[in-house]
């Protein structure tokens, strides 16, 4: 049993690191159709070919390979054992290594580990992966396991703020915008999806942010994030700032719980061009 789980979670970190999904493809061939601008044309088929050929040879799809996050449901008849994580964590290793990820792991100890004097690990599979995410779902017999490897450049331009929404969900919005733009024209590797997390907490708004990537889906948007696409897109950003009316392909938000308060806590991350890279698996 240990040896199917690694198996499947090695396979599944590779399939997360090197291929687009048939929603991010079409979404994709859609963005293309109907953009205008030609430098923003031609990056959107330089990163939809790079795509195919990265699947046909289970290679990745950008340099900067990703820090594997990890997001668990359980449903009520499964249960999830310590074995078991450990078993993710060995996959997870594995996965790294045939992939191959980039050797990003830092050794030493947290001062080394901070200023990076203790130098990188030439091992990929020394790049641990971020805490597990796990959630209980109403299908009784589901454990899945998604994978999600997380670049670097998004994380740097990533905001969680707190947002006075004045009992308005549009003032919200606004909020969201203002700070998306900048944070798109500054990435540089668009067009981007954007993944939101409103939570009551930066960890809860985060969480939510996270399983915003691990479920979204390009063919289906709500009116909540077809507006906050639309209005980024106003501001004609376009791929890697070529300019156009494709800065954003899709938004995918998560509203969790909230509180009696006069603010929200909003996670907002700026994924990539080839982001959400995700894959999932049954266990």
């Amino acid at each position: 049993m240990a040896n199917e789980i690694i198996e499947k979670v090695a396979s599944c970190l590779v399939a997360a690191g090197s291929t687009f999904r048939e929603d991010q493809k079409e979404a994709y061939r859609r963005a293309i159709s109907s953009e205008t601008n030609e430098g923003t044309c031609w990056v959107m088929k330089q990163v939809l070919d790079n795509a195919f050929v990265a699947e046909k040879t289970s290679g990745p799809l950008c340099d900067d390979t990703g820090i594997p996050h990890v997001f668990i449901e359980v449903g009520k008849n499964r249960a999830l054992t310590g074995q078991m994580m450990a078993d993710i964590k060995e996959g997870i290793r594995e996965g790294l290594r045939r992939l191959p990820g980039r050797p990003m792991a830092i050794k030493g100890d947290d001062y080394e580990r901070i200023d990076q004097s203790g130098g990188l690990n030439e091992d990929s599979g020394a790049l641990l992966p971020s805490p597990f995410l796990v959630k209980n779902v109403d299908e009784e017999d589901t454990l899945r396991l998604t994978v999600l490897m997380l670049g670097g450049g998004p994380a740097i331009r990533g905001i969680t703020q707190r947002v006075f929404h004045k009992h308005s969900v549009q003032v919200v919005i606004n909020e969201i915008v203002n700070r998306a733009i900048p944070a798109v024209s500054q990435l540089g590797c668009s067009p981007c999806t954007l993944a939101i997390g409103i939570g009551r907490s930066q960890f809860e708004a985060t969480s939510l942010m996270m399983e915003a990537m691990a479920k979204g889906d390009f063919s289906v948007q709500s009116d909540f994030e077809n507006t906050i696409t639309d209005r980024v897109n106003e501001s004609n950003t376009g791929a890697l700032g070529l300019g156009g009316k494709t800065s954003v392909l899709a938004t995918f938000a998560k509203v969790g719980p909230q509180r009696a308060s006069g603010v929200r806590i909003v996670a907002l991350r700026p994924c990539c061009c080839f982001e959400p890279r995700r894959a999932s698996v049954e266990l």
